[in-house]
């Protein structure tokens, strides 16, 4: 199963990188947090080098719905509560500007950009809409709490943004990374010193960027503990009544709506990858009772990392790796995250101070509750009996029926039927006994 953007874009491709190189700074990963930064690095005039196993854009970033906005669920009382409110300024500020490059970027390039409101309703509880929409008076944003009457179901009202926006990620990306310094086909299988190890030569690098959605690297920054990953799915119908706003529930189970051209998207069924959930039978249940004259079009399924506060990981890799960078954990909302990190880290990179990067910082606090989630689900893995196990570290793969495949329930980790390796962490493909 594809994505609608997958089916309807064509993307450059570029050659496989074949023997040795050498730059001043290496990415990898060549979905859109790797392709947005180097397009800034090429606009600051960096010497840069982009390499991708595969394809770029041929992992999660061809299945996201394309939301293009500030507005991460209720997360601003969150934040105000938990890191203050000079803190929770930086996080706004940082997201609405990167939805404002969005506006700036999109207005020169034909990739179905449209200007919406976004919208996180509540099922049953109005007062966490209200504490939400004062916290973000507080903050200085003019947010609303509305009804939300285009929804096929009661609700208690939404808090909506003005000014965010939706695209065609995929048409968008074409365009920026035609010019772009780019090798495809070019897995690295080890990295040392300054030194990254690809099937066919060694690439020679001052500085790193890590933007391969779960970073590859196990020995510092202790990501395997602080971070985890949750499956989440997509359907698209035809037939169905298309929407003015783009909509998502504020329980993170619930279900998300947008529209493209005469496509209703439903997004929703979601699970910590290795466990189950609703899947598309979820969705598609909802359609059939809510929308009973659609027809499904497209359905597909996606990926996110997620951390341990909902705050992505963007900075320095660790404090042992100070030439190296990251972003990562943009926890569902990846189209603003991975703007904000790719402007974020080329200023890291280039030595300049950013005004949004304190909190993002990689290195911060990690005794929150969700760290002993996972380490009760690490250990659960660990010690789990199962034939396959997964070769990051070692945990017990559990099949998924309703994707035919092998995934780890301790850092999301997946391979198809036959080990050949989906998503990392993992760095390579099951060893067939």
């Amino acid at each position: 199963m594809v994505s609608i953007w997958t089916e309807s874009a064509r993307m450059p491709h570029f050659p496989a990188l074949e023997g040795n190189a050498k730059t001043e700074v290496l990415i990898i990963g060549g979905g859109i947090t790797g392709i947005l930064c180097a397009y800034f690095l090429q606009q600051k005039g960096v010497d840069y080098l982009l390499v991708e196993g595969r394809t770029i854009c041929s992992g999660v970033t061809e299945n996201t719905t394309a939301k293009i906005t500030a507005q991460h669920c209720l997360i601003y009382d969150k934040l105000l509560q938990s890191i203050g409110m000079e803190r929770a300024q930086m996080y706004l500020e940082a997201n609405q500007y990167a939805v404002n490059t969005y506006f700036e970027l999109c207005s020169g390039i034909d990739c179905d950009f449209e200007e919406k409101t976004a919208c996180v309703y509540a099922m049953d509880d109005r007062k966490k809409l209200e504490r939400e929409t004062a916290a973000l008076w507080k903050l200085g944003f003019p947010a609303k709490l509305i009804e939300t009457t285009e929804l096929p179901f009661p609700t208690a009202g939404a808090v909506s943004f003005g000014h965010q926006a939706q695209f065609h990620p995929l048409k968008f990306l074409s365009r920026i990374a035609e010019n772009l310094t780019i090798c495809e086909h070019t897995f690295v299988k080890e990295l040392s010193a300054h030194t990254a190890v690809t099937e066919k030569g060694s690439i020679h690098f001052q500085k790193l960027i890590f933007a391969t959605h779960f970073p590859i690297d196990n020995k510092h920054g202790m990501y395997f503990m602080k971070l985890y990953q949750h499956r989440s799915y997509v359907i698209a119908l035809e037939h169905a009544p298309t929407l003015p706003a783009m909509y998502i529930d504020e329980a993170q189970n619930g279900l998300s709506f947008r529209s493209y051209q005469e496509l209703l998207l439903i997004g929703g069924g979601s699970h910590r990858t290795g466990k189950t959930g609703g899947s598309w039978q979820e969705l598609r249940s909802f359609a059939t009772e809510h929308y009973p004259e659609a027809r499904e079009k497209y359905a597909w399924a996606t990926q996110d990392c997620m951390s341990l506060d909902g705050i992505p990981y963007i900075g320095r890799y660790s404090k042992r790796m100070p030439e190296c960078f990251v972003a990562t954990g943009f926890s569902k909302w990846g189209m603003t995250s991975a703007m904000a990190a790719a402007m974020i880290l080329s200023d890291l990179v280039t030595g300049e101070e950013n005004c949004y990067a304190p909190v993002f910082d990689p290195s911060r606090n990690m005794l929150k509750p969700q760290l002993f989630i996972n380490l009760c689900e690490s250990a659960a893995g660990l010690l789990s009996l199962s034939k396959k196990r997964c070769p990051h570290l070692g945990c017990a793969l559990k099949w998924n029926a309703a994707e035919h495949s092998w995934d780890c329930s301790c850092h999301g980790s997946r391979f198809d039927a036959e080990g050949t390796l989906l998503n990392n962490p993992a760095n390579g493909n099951l060893k067939t006994p």
